[in-house]
């Protein structure tokens, strides 16, 4: 069960990472609403993954 929790840890460390580096890329070519519309679905994404990581490693 260690291995599998260690592998979703990484997997929602790499969700984030890619999420963070589609974002930054979007600001680029979306008009700022939609960029900033972006953000805030990826932070809302990020909290909730990271409540699903907390959760695991209880």
């Amino acid at each position: 069960m260690t291995d599998e929790k260690n592998d979703i840890d990484k997997l929602i460390d790499n969700m984030i990472t890619s999420g963070d580096d589609l974002v930054n890329n979007l600001k680029s070519v979306l008009p700022k609403s939609l960029s900033e519309s972006m953000m805030m679905f990826h932070e809302s994404n990020v909290t909730n993954l990271k409540k699903i990581k907390e959760f695991l490693n209880k």
